[in-house]
């Protein structure tokens, strides 16, 4: 029996376990060897985005699900052909997307965030005694930023050095927590490019480092999509395809999933789900989601492991996350819900992983997983010491077990 979203009260579902659930990860997240991704585009759509807040997951997310891929590749991908492109999106984050699907996710979750950073950078700018009232401090927000897109246009790409150059009024000081212990004096400067580019007016381009960098330059969002992302659809229609392309990677999931997922509201979440008509299942006494015609199980596959990164989508696209992590959270997590690196058997993480100053990749098992498993984590784990080459990553975002390792 098919129910679709709001029929299952006192129904029949069918049902979905844990098994079952792990066998779609492993597969629909290019995780298994004889499903990974032919390039970074294709692992980027497989998982709908990348986390990019960390700049180093994008690199490592792709060469976990392209095994052949390197960091020029993807850097070719994002800034040469620019066929992905890193935008902030869900949840107030900054991702990776396939440069077709900014459009969606733009009008989805990150025209509603603008909205609502752009009343707060007022807000604190007419605390800062920028203008005399709100009205005075827009104006001003609006002109700094007229200004600064207008520089960027004829540079083609700059830095936020030389933006504030062009801009000087970019250097003007916000007065943030006056009298608080942890009052801070910042430049407006990257708030003022975080709205420009909120709005989808310029784009985060090439690091100024190595691809471990997290300061970027930025150039006009013409240069990555004719029309840029001013071109998208109505936002209930964008978030019923963002709601369709998560279901395809990340279900079943709950709708409590999808809307922490999302950033939505439980409203926008409720509207999208019905819309993509999408069918209740039985998670174990949970009310999950699926998309029509995708009740049937998967075909089962081959025994598998993976090293995944710091905020890789796999362990993020749920909220509910005990299916596949167990009791491990709190080796694995930090204080404000960020995972670090972990290592993954047959859908379920089995372990962390780390890099001490020498540069190899050590690792440790929070459980027995049998001699083969733990072979093949070995490999894993050679494969990937030789893969970085030395190059030592240390995450924005320190999970327990990291850090151990990473100190041993």
């Amino acid at each position: 029996m098919r129910l679709r979203y709001g029929e299952m009260r006192g129904r029949l579902m069918l049902r979905i376990g844990v098994e079952e659930r792990r066998t779609r990860l492993g597969r629909r997240h290019r995780l298994l060897s004889s499903c990974h991704a032919a390039d970074p585009v294709e692992a980027a759509a497989a998982m709908v985005a990348l986390h990019a807040t960390d700049p180093a997951t994008v690199h490592l997310s792709v060469a976990a699900r392209v095994p052949g891929s390197d960091v020029l590749g993807t850097e070719r991908a994002l800034y040469d052909d620019r066929t992905l492109i890193r935008m902030l999106g869900m949840r107030r984050t900054v991702f990776v997307v396939p440069t077709p699907f900014a459009p969606i996710v733009q009008a989805a979750c990150t025209d509603d965030i603008a909205v609502k950073q752009r009343k707060l950078l007022v807000k604190h700018l007419t605390e800062s005694g920028v203008g005399p009232d709100t009205d005075a401090s827009g104006k001003w927000l609006r002109a700094v930023e007229e200004s600064a897109a207008t520089a960027l246009t004829l540079r083609g790409s700059a830095t936020a050095q030389e933006l504030s150059a062009d801009e000087p009024r970019l250097r003007t000081r916000l007065n943030l927590a006056a009298g608080k212990a942890y009052a801070a004096q910042p430049y407006v400067t990257s708030r003022v490019l975080f709205q420009l580019s909120a709005e989808g007016r310029i784009v985060r381009g090439r690091p100024l480092g190595t691809w471990l960098s997290g300061q970027h330059h930025w150039s006009p969002a013409e240069d990555w999509l004719p029309g840029g992302l001013g071109d998208k659809p109505a936002a209930e229609e964008a978030r019923v395809t963002l709601a369709r392309a998560w279901l395809s990677t990340f279900g079943p999931g709950t709708a409590a999933d999808l809307q922490w997922w999302s950033g939505w509201t439980a409203g926008q979440t409720k509207k999208a789900l019905t819309a993509v008509e999408a069918i209740a299942v039985d998670l174990d006494g949970q009310v999950g989601y699926v998309l029509p015609g995708d009740e049937a199980p998967e075909v089962p596959v081959e025994p598998w492991v993976a090293f995944l990164p710091t905020l890789d989508p796999t362990p993020m696209g749920w909220k509910d996350r005990d299916w596949y992590l167990g009791e491990h959270k709190a080796r694995l997590f930090d204080n404000t819900g960020n995972i670090g690196p972990t290592i993954w058997a047959d859908g379920r993480i089995v372990g962390g992983w780390g890099q001490p100053e020498s540069g190899e990749v050590r690792f440790q098992l929070l459980e027995d997983v049998g001699r083969e498993t733990t072979q093949l984590i070995e490999a894993e784990a050679a494969r990937w010491t030789k893969w970085l080459s030395g190059v030592r990553v240390t995450p924005r975002f320190r999970a327990p077990l990291e850090k151990q390792l990473s100190q041993s």
